[in-house]
């Protein structure tokens, strides 16, 4: 995930001098007590000079926080760190900006505990209103980004649902595994039943992830082998899906039929024959990581592709603020890697 930057030039700009000023005022007043060695301008300069440092120290303190706690569902972590590191940083910097003061009489006298106290009690306000400012303007357009990949995601689905059910409705498709069903009927009535349960999974299935973005990895896999169930109705021998998933990893999430895409495109782009048959991997590996992988054995005739089953997958982790889905093609075997999401989101 790209880092973090903070886009305040102007209000840099104009909070600097605004606070130096306001700071100025504060402890000009304060000097008529004592000896006035230096002119308004010549005190503002220095308050301006200090108010710089601290801004831009407590800035870095804004932007590690934001860098550490990114999302807005970790509002409360980032308010609660940044503020308790920027009292901390404040007070040192101010401390020892009135330190150096007091022990070289820069102003012609010495500062009592009061002043120390006053000098960082002033700080910290200026601080806290600043902060406030940056986590404000940052809560804000986090909030704004959130809600427009959620209406993203939300077509994001919408379109997967479509292509997914428009593949498995289709004509084609239909005809295929209403004929393989007539034929088990007659030659296998027990396996018909199977093949009509595994049917009724698939659109199950289909209807009831309509409206969820994130699905078990065991739902996906339940899917998956009534989907592979229907398939190899059509390929006897010539589709071959094992599955090898760890037990930690079947409850964590991914995103709705992105196996299912997955398979039916290593199926729509390859050659499934008995005396060569396609075989799709599927396991988990450290790292939350998920691999879908089949050999390479193209169609004499090629099918026109406009990739927008992987598109979807890739595009969904995206708005999902997830790592990149990784797709490898080497010479004979193209494999896909996915995040797996922990339960926790």
């Amino acid at each position: 995930m790209a880092k973090e930057r903070l886009h305040d030039k102007w209000f840099r700009f104009i909070g600097i001098p605004l606070i130096a000023f306001m700071g100025h005022i504060i402890f000009y007043n304060r000097n008529e007590a004592g000896e006035q060695r230096f002119g308004f301008w010549i005190i503002y300069l220095l308050s301006l000079a200090e108010t710089m440092i601290l801004w831009e120290v407590n800035r870095l303190v804004f932007l590690y926080y934001r860098n550490r706690f990114p999302k807005l569902q970790q509002t409360k972590q980032r308010i609660v760190h940044a503020f308790v590191a920027s009292m901390f940083v404040t007070i040192i910097v101010r401390g020892l900006n009135v330190y150096v003061f007091d022990k070289t009489k820069f102003w012609g006298y010495r500062f009592p505990l009061e002043a120390y106290l006053q000098a960082i009690a002033v700080a910290i306000l200026f601080v806290i209103i600043v902060g406030g400012v940056y986590e404000a303007t940052y809560y804000f357009r986090k909030w704004k980004d959130m809600a427009v990949e959620t209406e993203a995601l939300k077509k994001e689905n919408l379109q997967t649902q479509f292509e997914s059910l428009k593949v498995q409705i289709n004509p084609h498709f239909l005809f295929n595994s209403l004929g393989s069903l007539s034929s088990l009927i007659e030659e296998n009535p027990k396996e018909a039943q199977t093949f009509v349960n595994e049917m009724a999974s698939v659109y199950r299935y289909l209807l009831q992830t309509n409206e969820k973005g994130l699905v078990t990895l065991q739902e996906e896999i339940e899917f998956i082998e009534a989907y592979t169930g229907m398939l190899t109705t059509r390929f006897p021998e010539g589709l071959q899906v094992s599955i090898n998933v760890n037990e930690e990893d079947r409850q964590k999430l991914l995103p709705p039929l992105t196996l299912q895409l997955l398979l039916e495109n290593a199926v729509k782009h390859n050659a499934v024959l008995a005396s060569n048959p396609l075989q799709v991997q599927i396991w988990s590996e450290d790292k939350n990581i998920l691999k879908v992988c089949n050999n390479l054995q193209p169609k004499t005739s090629p099918v026109q592709s406009n990739k927008l089953g992987l598109h979807n997958i890739i595009t969904k982790y995206k708005l999902l603020n997830q790592p990149e889905v990784t797709v490898v093609q080497s010479g004979d075997n193209f494999c896909v890697s996915l995040p797996l999401i922990n339960n926790s989101l």
